[in-house]
C-alpha cells in the first residue's frame, strides 16, 4: 500500500505528548512491512536542529486562505533502508516560531491556528499531487490534520489522482478538537452552504475540525479498545458523542504500542544498571541510586512511588491532593516528575516540607530522570480522571514497576488487578474517581510489597507482557487493507 501520514508532531523532529510518539513509531512498522510510507508535518522552527539532513523538494507552490495567498515550499528526510520518507510543509509566516501551539509570551494558543493547519491540510493535498504519490490510506491524526478527510470527500470528489483513497482520522485525545469562531468558516474554503446549525462543519454555533473530520472519515480509530467505548458517552464525550455513536460500526480502538529499544530495563541506556526478568538485582541497584540524588533515606522495606505526569486535574492529582496526608501517613516514599499547573506545583512544594523523609518533586521535564524513576520506584501512580492510553503504565510493567492506575481508557485495557485476578494480576486498579478509592488501592499495594515472592511474581508478569508496537502497527494494517478491499 500507498500510506499517507499527516500529523502536527513527530518524534524525533517534534513532540508535546503521545502523539508524537505515536506517529513517531507507526510509520517505520508500516515500511517496514514493505508498505511505502510519506508522513507530512509543519517544519516547525525547532526543526532547525534537523536542518543538514534535510533535502529541498523544490516545490514552488502557494495556498490561499480567504483572499490571502500563502507561500508553500517543503522539504524532508528519506530512510535509506525502508520505503520511509518525512515531508516539512514550510511557511515562514505561519510555522517558523519558538513553540508548536501557544505563544510563549501570551500562553495561550497562537490566534491564527485556524490559518495554520488549514494551510497545512490543503499544502498535504497539493504536495501529494505535486510528487505523483497516489495514496491508497491518508491517515490523519487529531485535529491539526482532520481536515484533509473531508477536502478529499469535498474538494477532490471529482479528481482522479485521489478517486480510491480512503481516509482514517485517529483520535488521541478528543478534548482537544480545534474549535473556532464561526466567522472562521470561510477560511477553510469549502460552500458556505456547509456551515449550517447540527452539519458536519457546527458545533455550538462554532466551527469544529474534528467533529467534520469524523462525519468525512472513512474509518475512526482511537488509541485503546475502552476509550473509543467511552468517547460515545456523555461523561467522556466532549458533545462529540453523538456524532461518534453514529459512526460506531467504524470506530474501532487500537492500543498504542511501545518501543522497547528506548523503553527496556535491559537496554536502556539512561539508567544507571540494566537488569533483566531473570535478574532483578539492577533494580535495587537503580532504586539506591536514585534515593541517593534525591536526598531521601535508603529503607530497604519501604516501597518507592514514582510518579511521571504533566501536573493537571485530568490526570488526578485532585485526588493525590485529597488523599495526601493519608497517603505520607503509610510506610511510602514517592519521587515525582512533572510540570503543569501552579497549583499542583505549590502542592508538591508543601508535601517536600511537610515530609522531607517521605517526598521529592522535580517540577521539569526531565527524559533521562523519567527512565530513572521507572527503572527505580516499586510502584507507579496513575489515577487519572480519564486517559485514551497512556504509556507510562506499560512503560511500568515492562520495568517491574507495579502500576496502580484507575479502570478507564488505555489504563483499563493493559493493567489487571492483582487483588481481583491474583493468577493474572499485574497491577492494583480502582474504579470509582474518589480519593478514598485511590489512597485503598495504594495501601493494598503497600500491605502485599511486604511479601517479596508474591511481589516479584507480580513484577514480572507485567515485566513477560509484549506491547510492543508490532501489535498494534498489524492491526492498523489489517484496517487499511479491509478498507481498501485487500
Amino acid at each position: 500500500m500507498k500510506i499517507l501520514i499527516a500529523s502536527p508532531e513527530v518524534v524525533p523532529f517534534a513532540k508535546t505528548g503521545g502523539l508524537g510518539d505515536v506517529v513517531g513509531a507507526l510509520p517505520e512498522m508500516f515500511a517496514k512491512a514493505g508498505h511505502e510510507v510519506k508522513v507530512f508535518m509543519p517544519r516547525y522552527k525547532v526543526l532547525d536542529t534537523f536542518s543538514e539532513k534535510m533535502v529541498s523538494k523544490r516545490i514552488e507552490e502557494s495556498v490561499k486562505i480567504n483572499g490571502t495567498k500563502y507561500s508553500l515550499t517543503c522539504s524532508s528526510i528519506k530512510s535509506k533502508k525502508i520505503p520511509l520518507e518525512y515531508i516539512f510543509i514550510e511557511n515562514e509566516i505561519l510555522f517558523n516560531r519558538p513553540e508548536l501551539y501557544s505563544d510563549t509570551q501570551t500562553g495561550k494558543d497562537y490566534k491564527d491556528n485556524d490559518d495554520r493547519f488549514i494551510f497545512f491540510n490543503k499544502a498535504v493535498l497539493k504536495i501529494t499531487k505535486e510528487l505523483n504519490f497516489q495514496p491508497d490510506i491518508a491517515h490523519v491524526h487529531d485535529w491539526q490534520a482532520a481536515l484533509i478527510p473531508a477536502y478529499l470527500k469535498i474538494s477532490y470528489n471529482d479528481d482522479p489522482f485521489f478517486k480510491n483513497t480512503k481516509s482514517v482520522l485517529t483520535i488521541h485525545n478528543l478534548a482537544f478538537q480545534g474549535t473556532f469562531d464561526n466567522n472562521k468558516f470561510s477560511k477553510v474554503g469549502l460552500s458556505e452552504d456547509l456551515f449550517y446549525p447540527t452539519s458536519p462543519f457546527e458545533f455550538y454555533g462554532n466551527v469544529n475540525f474534528l467533529k467534520a473530520s469524523i462525519f468525512y472519515s472513512d474509518k475512526i480509530t482511537t488509541v485503546s479498545k475502552q476509550y473509543a467505548q467511552e468517547i460515545q458517552t456523555k461523561e467522556l464525550g466532549c458533545g462529540l458523542e453523538g456524532v461518534l455513536h453514529e459512526r460506531k460500526n467504524d470506530l474501532h480502538g487500537i492500543l498504542n504500542g511501545v518501543d522497547y529499544s528506548i523503553w527496556s530495563p535491559s537496554r536502556d541506556k539512561k539508567i544507571d544498571y540494566n537488569y533483566f526478568v531473570a535478574n532483578l538485582s539492577g533494580k535495587k541497584m537503580n532504586k539506591i541510586e536514585l534515593l541517593n540524588k534525591a536526598g531521601l533515606p535508603i529503607r530497604e522495606k519501604t516501597p518507592l512511588i514514582g510518579i511521571i505526569s504533566r501536573l493537571t486535574d485530568q490526570k488526578g492529582f485532585d485526588l493525590i491532593e485529597e488523599a495526601a496526608d493519608d497517603i505520607f501517613k503509610l510506610n511510602v516514599q514517592m519521587i515525582l516528575l512533572g510540570t503543569g499547573d501552579e497549583k499542583y506545583h505549590s502542592l508538591f512544594k508543601e508535601l517536600e516540607k511537610k515530609y522531607p523523609d517521605k517526598c521529592r518533586a522535580y517540577l521539569a521535564f526531565d527524559d533521562e530522570l523519567a527512565h530513572k524513576i521507572e527503572a527505580s520506584a516499586d510502584m507507579f501512580l496513575m489515577p487519572s480522571l480519564y486517559e485514551p492510553c497512556g504509556l507510562n503504565q506499560m512503560y511500568s510493567l515492562k520495568y517491574g514497576t507495579v502500576p496502580i492506575v484507575r479502570k478507564v481508557g488505555g489504563l483499563a485495557d493493559t493493567v489487571i488487578d492483582c487483588v481481583d485476578d491474583n493468577e493474572n494480576g499485574t497491577g492494583f486498579v480502582f474504579e470509582d474517581y474518589l480519593s478514598e478509592a485511590l489512597y485503598e488501592k495504594i495501601e493494598q499495594a503497600v500491605t502485599m510489597y511486604k511479601n517479596n515472592r508474591v511481589w516479584t511474581k507480580i513484577m514480572k508478569r507485567g515485566m513477560k507482557l509484549d506491547n510492543s508496537w508490532k501489535h498494534s502497527a498489524a492491526e492498523y494494517i489489517k484496517l487499511f487493507e479491509q478498507l481498501i478491499g485487500n
